[in-house]
């Protein structure tokens, strides 16, 4: 089963991310990064998937629903490295179509089966968590986690902005079928990677990613780009580090077969120690690095 898909390895024609469960070689969650190119309209239809529809490089993205003929306005961004984004919640059995002035949008998908109504997630209501402390420092934006947003069957999806230098998804946890977890999820990262202080991508920067099982049957230790994707069937992920001159953002996609959204984790054992000694350490003024209203001073104020 192949993990690590670098940037354009998973490109459909002008989109640069197309990867659903079956290719990724299990049940559940997939993810579409499309391109909308200039006044591009696009059709889709969900089948028996539930989506999450998330601007990331694109402003003024109109979702039309054309089952119930409802149409939203998707406020958007010009980077993931901007600001936070509002989003579009689009049940299964539904047919809808995006258009804009151009840019990247994400769809994040989950088999599911409730048929729910579409709703809309605006900037406002988004939580903007911080967390770790020291060089672990890194901020979470819950735009569709269990504790945010209830309107799902089975999707769930975070931000995770990750300041130059510093490491985050840390200590190593897993949320998979062994018999200390609570739930077992499927989870696909998606990463972005900026310039350090600035809202533009970088394709020269880099970062690094590790998944790994007690066995080592799996055991990946990779340099993830902008627009990479890698893949946590099973086994404990983390650290990502972002390299210094270069910020990291990777949003997270998960879903698994139990009755209830969850994001309960397990700690590898060998490393959990690490979250009591964050307590005595400061948080890295940099985070929270965006917000509803934009990117923030170091000492954590919109701009």
């Amino acid at each position: 089963m192949t993990l690590h898909y670098p940037l354009g390895s998973l490109a459909a024609g002008p989109d640069p991310v197309s990867l659903t469960a079956e290719q990724a070689g299990w049940t559940y969650t997939g993810l579409d990064v499309i391109d909308l190119g200039p006044a591009r309209q696009r059709s889709f239809e969900t089948g028996d998937r539930e989506v999450m529809i998330l601007p990331l490089s694109a402003a003024d993205v109109t979702v039309q629903i054309d089952d119930v003929g409802e149409s939203f306005l998707l406020e958007g961004r010009e980077s993931v490295f901007a600001r936070v984004s509002d989003f579009l919640y689009v049940g299964r059995d539904t047919r809808f179509e995006i258009s804009g002035a151009g840019g990247e949008v994400a769809i994040a998908s989950s088999h599911c089966d409730r048929k729910l109504s579409p709703a809309y997630g605006a900037t406002g209501g988004i939580g903007i968590e911080v967390r770790g402390g020291g060089q672990a420092t890194r901020q979470i934006s819950n735009f569709g986690s269990p504790e945010r947003w209830g309107h799902a069957d089975k999707i769930m999806c975070v931000e995770v902005y990750t300041p130059d230098g510093n490491w985050s998804s840390y200590p190593p946890h897993k949320h998979d079928d062994s018999p200390e977890c609570e739930v077992a999820n499927e989870e696909i990262y998606y990463f972005r990677i900026g310039r350090a202080g600035t809202a533009e991508y970088s394709a020269d920067g880099f970062g690094m990613h590790r998944t790994y099982t007690d066995d080592r049957s799996i055991d990946e230790n990779v340099a993830v780009g902008d627009g990479d994707v890698f893949l946590v069937p099973r086994g404990y992920h983390g650290p990502c580090i972002a390299a210094p001159g270069y910020d990291m953002y990777y949003l997270n996609v998960l879903a698994g077969p139990g009755g209830k959204r969850s994001m309960a984790y397990c700690d590898d054992p060998a490393h959990h120690w690490v979250r009591d000694d964050w307590s005595d350490m400061p948080l890295d003024p940099r985070c929270p690095m965006v917000t509803p209203h934009g990117k923030t001073d170091p000492g954590g104020h919109g701009v």
